[in-house]
């Protein structure tokens, strides 16, 4: 059913990691443009960006295991200074290759990079593109800064729908043999989504005796946020509203709301009717702020405040 590149690997998210173009689920335009540079032979310098877990780095290594290519992978969260943009990166790009599709760099989580790593990269891109491209991935694409973005096709990564991720999901378990039961199955998908890695992760530590066996903490996660919907849709005062929600949130035990955001997000014309422009600045205010804070549930809690102020 699958064609992997690492059967060794115990991990599901590197395990079933699509190695082949085909298999890869979801952002059909990106895709169909990646098919063509490997069609050509011809890669531009890539910039991928979206929430974590949505398959950015996937799609990256997709074109280098498709390609005759020598690659070198950095991770920018562990090395983000400009001594590995000279030392690293540079040398890497100056020597000679030993491949027919010259050189690609994997630069992932890019927006981690300080401002001189990325001045130093920028001309690092434009003085090796002959013989060497780059594909950056991140998260916050405005981290990232403006000569960069303009030397790379940017493109941003959108998480496949839920249901295709329960069914990736569904022929994972199937092909380790597992037990399960579909409402299990739903779980993970709630509880994890958009982050298609969190969700393989929370199944793969459930297994118990073969068998998917969702843990209460699981449940009460991937819950919540219908409950916090829920109560969004209720009549009563603000103070008893915003205690509930508080309530759901802190007996969840969540600590990162990325999920919670897309989740509004998505529903906003369900709950929000009426409010709908007012409130996606609200959200969109939360979630940019989201980054930068040390109190994450804080955050959450005074973009509520907001939220119940403009419903009532």
């Amino acid at each position: 059913m699958f064609e992997t590149e690492e059967k060794e690997h115990s991990l599901w998210v590197e395990k079933y990691r699509p190695v082949q173009i085909d298999n890869y689920v979801g952002n059909e335009d990106i895709i169909s443009k990646v098919k063509v540079y490997i069609e050509n032979g011809d890669i531009p310098h890539l910039l991928l960006y979206g929430v974590a877990g949505t398959g950015k780095t996937t799609i990256a290594k997709l074109i280098t295991h498709n390609i005759d290519c020598d690659v070198m992978y950095v991770n920018a969260s562990d090395e983000r200074g400009i001594d590995t943009i000279r030392d690293k990166i540079r040398t890497f790009a100056s020597t000679m290759g030993f491949s027919s599709g010259g050189k690609i760099i994997i630069l992932d989580e890019a927006d981690y990079l300080t401002r001189d790593a990325q001045a130093a990269l920028r001309n690092t891109m434009e003085t090796f593109s002959k013989n060497t491209r780059f594909i950056l991935t991140c998260n916050y694409v405005e981290k990232i800064i403006d000569p960069i973005q303009s030397r790379c096709q940017v493109f941003a990564v959108h998480p496949p729908s839920k249901k295709d991720v329960a069914v990736r999901l569904v022929d994972i378990l199937k092909e380790e043999n597992v037990e399960f039961g579909m409402d299990d199955v739903a779980t993970c998908v709630n509880s994890g989504y958009p982050d298609i890695r969190r969700v393989l992760n929370s199944a793969q530590r459930q297994i118990v005796n073969g068998k998917l066996t969702i843990d209460s903490h699981s449940a009460l996660v991937a819950n919540y946020i219908t409950k916090v919907i829920d109560e969004l849709k209720t009549k009563g005062s603000l103070k008893d509203k915003l205690f509930s929600i508080r309530t759901i949130i802190a007996d969840s035990k969540t600590k990162t709301f990325e999920p919670l955001y897309q989740e509004l997000f998505d529903e906003i014309d369900g709950w929000g009717k009426g409010h709908v422009g007012p409130l996606l600045l609200i959200l969109a205010e939360a979630q940019a702020k989201d980054v930068h804070v040390v109190n994450k549930e804080l955050n959450v809690a005074a973009m509520f405040v907001q939220i119940l102020t403009e419903l009532n």
